[in-house]
């Protein structure tokens, strides 16, 4: 499957602003992307907008879940969490990291406030994060091309390398390739028998129940990420015990009562057909690489796709019908993005009144222009001649025409627009 490059830098605190600056824990980071608009590109499942601004936006680590470093005002076992987190900072080049005090969560000081780094991102989730997996430094790739991800590439992946030195849980949504789902269920099966990370204190998991009398015994365990987030809601609702805990999830089967499907009978289910509870016991009965998570659903009406291309959101503005020397080969046209979103130009032509063609690819950014030297297939006829955008579909997205008065040697025509 593809997922888009985006390039830019890896922040963990904003030097004008230490105290409200960001918060990294095991799974998520900030990441200020060379290109902000490829990021409104993105599919969005659950129909949620990226949540991005000038200082840029979270970044969800495809696949995997870290122990809570805080959640609603609590966490899990520090040791796990905190050291997972360290060690994706310190795979991402992070040195020296020291935390306030009184806010052990944001970074007091560090040899980098921010790292260069890329991101390989397949959508936006429905908390308007990136999805996607991390990596140091930057890539050979083009800023938003596609990039096919295998098992080789994701093992490069900060993701992988947390999950099979068993920092991190396995969190397996529907948006990710069954062939990389295979390649990272080997690898926190094998993190398990090992014994790596948090493996050896899991608890509330198919090989035990967890006893928790109340939510302060809930901080010191180790389990899995997901079921503590929905346990801590249902310890704050003011619930004593767990035996009403199913008929709670059941409740909300959205927020609650997750959509999954398990890879073990090959059925759908809910978080409720792998969750045992009653009195202060708790335990999950399936391992959570063997059910496949669903993203929530997108509201009704609510796009989860980018917005299509529209007729005018791409203009051709400018043409060089007879350049200095040769023409044909080293004419010129010139396009202008219009809207604030960038423009995927895969399967994209440019053609001339007789139908000759120039493929054109890459990403046009939102308020960009690409000067496309044509292809000698087409050729800008110095008599005057027609120029269309054509989109990978086969549909006009803009069109203009030239006379032969306005062609002179080496001059680019400006296309006038009403």
């Amino acid at each position: 499957m593809s997922y888009t490059l985006l390039r830019g830098r890896f922040v963990i605190r904003y030097p004008d602003l230490p105290r409200q600056g960001p918060e990294p824990d095991g799974d998520t980071i900030k990441f200020l992307p060379d290109t902000p608009a490829l990021v409104e590109g993105l599919p969005r499942p659950s129909g949620t907008p990226p949540d991005i601004n000038r200082r840029g936006i979270s970044v969800r680590l495809e696949a995997v879940d870290a122990l809570e470093t805080h959640f609603n005002e609590t966490h899990q076992e520090l040791e796990g969490a905190d050291l997972a987190r360290d060690e994706m900072l310190r795979r991402l080049g992070f040195t020296n990291v020291v935390y306030f005090e009184d806010l052990p969560n944001k970074v007091q000081s560090a040899d980098q406030d921010s790292l260069r780094g890329h991101v390989l991102s397949n959508g936006v989730d429905a908390n308007g994060r990136l999805i996607g997996f991390v990596y140091a430094g930057d890539p050979d790739g083009a800023d938003g091309s596609a990039v096919f991800v295998d098992e080789a590439l994701v093992d490069r992946s900060v993701n992988a390398t947390l999950l099979a030195d068993g920092h991190t849980y396995p969190a397996y949504y529907g948006t990710l390739p069954t062939t990389l789902r295979v390649h990272l269920a080997a690898s926190s099966r094998a993190a398990r028998a090992a014994r790596k990370g948090v493996w050896p204190r899991s608890t509330a998991d198919p090989d035990g129940a967890a006893v928790v009398p109340d939510a302060l015994a809930l901080q010191r365990l180790v389990m899995w990420p997901k079921l503590f987030r929905r346990l801590v809601s249902y310890l704050a609702a003011g619930n004593s015990d767990f035996d009403g805990f199913d008929t709670w999830l059941r409740a909300d089967p959205v927020h609650r009562d997750d959509k999954l499907f398990r890879l073990d009978t090959l059925e759908p289910a809910n978080m409720h057909d792998v969750v045992k509870a009653s009195g202060s016991s708790i335990q999950l009965t399936v391992w959570p690489e063997d059910f496949v998570i669903e993203p929530d659903p997108a509201l009704p009406g609510t796009p989860t796709q980018p917005r299509p291309v529209a007729a005018g959101d791409v203009l051709i503005v400018a043409a060089l019908p007879d350049p200095e020397g040769v023409d044909r080969g080293h004419e010129v046209v010139t396009l202008l993005n219009v809207t604030a979103k960038p423009v995927d130009l895969s399967g994209w032509s440019l053609q001339d009144d007789s139908r000759g063609r120039t493929v054109l690819t890459g990403v046009l950014a939102g308020g960009a222009i690409l000067q496309v030297t044509v292809s000698a297939a087409t050729s800008l006829g110095n008599q005057g001649d027609r120029i269309l955008l054509i989109d990978a579909a086969g549909t006009t997205i803009d069109q203009t025409s030239y006379r032969a008065d306005q062609v002179r040697p080496g001059r680019t025509i400006a296309i006038g627009r009403v």
